[in-house]
């Protein structure tokens, strides 16, 4: 923590020097969190088994042993309240750890609100996004057990990049099949991962029997993280020396993200503030869970009673629209069964820009915790994400990844109702990446050029006709 000397000097800057200018909020390096905090300790209810999709019975640790090393598949079954951080992890944590947390006061005065509006910047790392918090352990577990190469999705390479960038740390062959479409609108994301050493594939693929399928059945397939996953499966499973990585919607993942709330916590403490509202985008729920869980475990403790909105795209809408039921996590049905909402295994989102929010299923936690009333989910549309983006870069001089433009729109929302209502309140909302690899995007919209497209909702019915049968959902 800061002196109270130098709170008060922060305070001084905050309310007379520089009341048009953002504030940056540095925590010091040696009040970096120690351990991930495991919500799971504080749920009122545990959650739901992950299940055997021939058996359906509650899978053990050694059903999940050829996909992951055993230190991360104990932290997925794990209660305990706090996991420590490896020293090592840490060390390489400290490349761009703890980040910053701005108030947006430029931001605020555009919008003529009496909000105070923070947010958590992800973007500082050497992948440009939160990724990298649980890429960096994953890695690191792996290299310890003994594994030589490590396989993976991703959609708009947020995640691609990051493990790239930590194979290369630990010395680890890393292959990504990344969603096609995302893939043909992303090309400096793949440059990327291959400048860390990394193969990078278009998915579906023909590398593969799960990619095979899906490319006899519709040979122009954009693709999807569903099916992606599939393929990076099926080749971590059929080698004694590969393991799978995934970069959101498991216990381990959401775990190692809760760094970043952690941090804020202690940010907030130092400028004096407490968040009413926390605003996150969700697409499998890894940068939701990291800026949000660590306050919802004291609102489960009755410690406060912040109001946490999960914003999520309307062309894909998984916690709004779909079906909290057991499924299968991808699309070839090579993953065990977990509950969680979705919209089906088979649904292939629309290929809107906003790559890593388009899975067809939500983290089993986040959606536990939607069940239970303790998060808020809310949808909103493509170009109005964008349109709260650019506004957002031109108040703050950050231009955000399309991901995180979803929640810039939400904590906008949420302040411009504060100004509606005539009431004070204080919105945090977590900046995971910024979209320096995303320009296309960008150069579509101010082109005119990016629509609003809408799901299917036939094929969103078809698919979820077809979720397993599982006795006790």
């Amino acid at each position: 923590m800061f002196k109270k000397g130098e709170q008060e000097v922060l305070s001084t800057l905050d309310e007379s020097n520089y009341k048009n200018e953002r504030i940056k909020i540095v925590l010091p390096e040696k009040d970096m969190p120690t351990h991930w905090y495991n919500i799971c300790s504080d749920l009122k209810n545990p959650l739901a088994p992950p299940l055997n999709p021939g058996t359906g019975e509650p899978i053990g640790p050694e059903d999940l042993a050829p996909l992951f090393p055993m230190e991360l598949i104990m932290q997925e079954v794990s209660t305990e309240k706090e996991i420590e951080i490896p020293d090592q992890v840490r060390d390489i944590y400290r490349q761009w750890r703890p980040s910053p947390l701005y108030r947006a006061r430029k931001l605020e005065k555009a919008l003529d609100t009496p909000a105070k509006i923070y947010y958590k910047y992800e973007g500082v790392s050497p992948s440009g996004s939160h990724k990298p918090n649980t890429a960096v352990p994953q890695a690191y577990y792996n290299k310890q057990e003994g594994v030589k190469k490590l396989t993976t999705e991703t959609g708009a390479g947020q995640w691609g990049s990051s493990l790239a960038f930590a194979g290369s740390i630990f010395g680890l062959e890393v292959d990504v099949y990344m969603v096609k479409v995302s893939y043909q609108q992303k090309p400096y994301r793949r440059a990327l991962m291959e400048s860390f050493g990394a193969r990078c594939v278009a998915s579906p693929s023909d590398e593969t029997e799960s990619g095979r399928a899906i490319l006899k059945e519709t040979p122009d397939s954009t693709g999807s993280l569903g099916i992606a996953i599939s393929e990076a499966v099926e080749l971590a499973a059929q080698r004694d020396d590969t393991k799978y990585a995934l970069g959101s919607v498991l216990n381990h993942v959401l775990l190692h993200q809760t760094i970043i709330g952690q941090e804020a916590i202690k940010q907030l403490e130092i400028a004096g503030d407490e968040p009413d509202v926390i605003v996150g985008c969700t697409g499998g729920g890894s940068n939701f869970a990291g800026i949000s869980f660590p306050f919802i475990g004291r609102n489960l403790r009755g410690e406060s009673k912040t109001k946490i909105i999960a914003v999520e795209p309307a062309n894909c809408p998984t916690l709004t629209k779909g079906k909290f039921a057991y499924d299968f996590g991808d699309t070839g049905h090579l993953t065990p069964l977990v509950k969680m909402h979705t919209l089906g295994s088979s649904f292939v989102p629309p290929g809107f820009h906003a790559g890593g929010l388009r899975y067809h299923g939500m983290s089993p936690l986040v959606s536990h915790l939607a069940e239970e009333g303790e998060i808020e989910p809310t949808s909103y549309k493509q170009v109005e994400c964008f349109d709260a983006g650019v506004q957002f870069a031109k108040a703050e001089g950050i231009l955000p990844a399309p991901e995180a433009n979803h929640a810039v729109k939400g904590a906008i929302v949420e302040a411009l109702k504060a100004k509606d209502e005539g009431k004070s309140k204080t919105i945090l909302f977590n900046l995971c990446g910024h979209g320096h690899f995303d320009m296309q995007a960008y150069t579509d919209y101010f082109a005119g050029n990016l629509s609003d497209q809408d799901y299917d909702e036939s094929e969103v019915a078809m698919a979820l006709a077809n979720l397993p049968s599982v006795s006790s959902q």
